[in-house]
């Protein structure tokens, strides 16, 4: 069988360049030697291309970047091609790329942005393509196609920099306080508050508006957050629902990395008819924003039992102990097994 060329994209031109760290150096350990060989491509913070060949430690601990193991890279937009020109001093080297898996979170890496270069190359991408990974970054636009299709969202409203103060807290009164003011496009809770009385608004709208040009002021959904891993295209396939349970405040970028007051709970401690009927609406919503490949859909879940969205993240994190990997585990599939077949579907 012939070994595969697959393009392993890491870092990004994002705030969530060191969460892309680890999730890439989950999946380059992971995957099957005996069919794939990994080809790793970092990009640095400033968003420069780079392909390494070093020892994959130096990713985790962000030591890649440098003359020995690096060289300048760009990927060939010619669709017949398939290939990575790496600029070595002695001169180009053309590396065939059998599929490409960008493991990028947030801007410049999980919006389309880099799915749209793949795709002009018509090199197999793994993962959602350009219109899916734009939309599911998007908040306000994911929230509305969603609740078009029939499914619950918070009331919010979007506001772009330089509206006036008074108008943001008007929208805050009206919709009550607790509240959340979040970048309409940004992942990893980076510039989410959780903000409890009037005083703290604007401190709120100001760190928001540090990752987007525009803030998303969201109502407070009762009860807890309720997760669902999703694999496939056409016939889908779930995980076993998780469920966060929070000591108090939110699930921020802390509690998501390091459980520091929180849990995560696969399955989620809920009965087997409401998990599938999580599965169910997590499955309506992958479909509505045209995923493919795979992605984690978030929703909450009220005192009464309804689910309300929250939000995809078509690049989850990928560490061996992320969520979507521990969902696909309690569901018997390996982190190994679940890393070939996202990339054979793309193949």
């Amino acid at each position: 069988m012939k070994i595969l060329n697959i393009m392993v994209i890491f870092g990004g031109c994002s705030s969530e360049y060191g969460v892309s760290l680890e999730s890439a150096y989950g999946v380059i350990e992971a995957l099957n030697r005996d069919r794939y060989r990994p080809v790793m491509v970092g990009i640095s913070k400033e968003g420069d291309w780079f392909y390494f060949d070093g020892d994959i430690e130096k990713i985790r601990n962000d030591t890649w970047l440098n003359e020995k193991d690096c060289a300048p890279a760009v990927l060939s937009p010619n669709r017949s091609e398939h290939k990575l020109l790496a600029m070595r001093k002695e001169g180009m080297e053309e590396i065939c790329i059998d599929a490409a898996f960008p493991v990028l979170h947030g801007k410049n890496g999980e919006d389309g942005t880099v799915q749209g270069l793949i795709e002009l190359s018509s090199i197999p991408l793994v993962g959602c393509g350009v219109l899916a990974s734009a939309l599911c970054m998007d908040k306000d636009r994911a929230h509305k196609l969603v609740q078009a299709a029939g499914v619950r969202v918070p009331e919010a409203a979007v506001f772009r920099r330089g509206e006036a103060e008074e108008v943001i807290g008007e929208f805050a009164e009206r919709t009550g306080y607790p509240l959340y003011v979040k970048p309409v496009k940004a992942g990893s809770s980076y510039g989410v508050t959780k903000v409890w009385k009037e005083e703290e608004l604007k401190d709120a709208v100001a760190l928001a508006f540090q990752y987007d040009d525009q803030i998303i002021v969201e109502e407070n959904i009762e009860g807890f957050e309720v997760g669902c891993a999703v694999l496939g295209k056409e016939d889908l396939i779930t995980g076993e629902v998780d469920e966060i349970e929070l000591s108090g405040g939110f699930f921020d970028f802390t509690e998501k990395y390091t459980l520091k007051t929180s849990a995560i709970h696969v399955p989620a401690r809920i009965s087997n008819q409401k998990a599938e009927e999580v599965k169910k609406t997590a499955k309506l919503i992958y479909r509505t924003l045209g995923c493919s490949g795979f992605a984690r859909v978030d929703m909450f879940l009220t005192p009464e039992g309804e689910i309300v969205f929250n939000e995809v993240n078509t690049i989850p994190g990928f560490t061996e102990h992320s969520r979507y990997p521990g969902m696909m585990k309690a569901a018997g599939y390996s982190f190994k097994e679940i890393l070939e077949k996202i990339v054979d579907q793309a193949l």
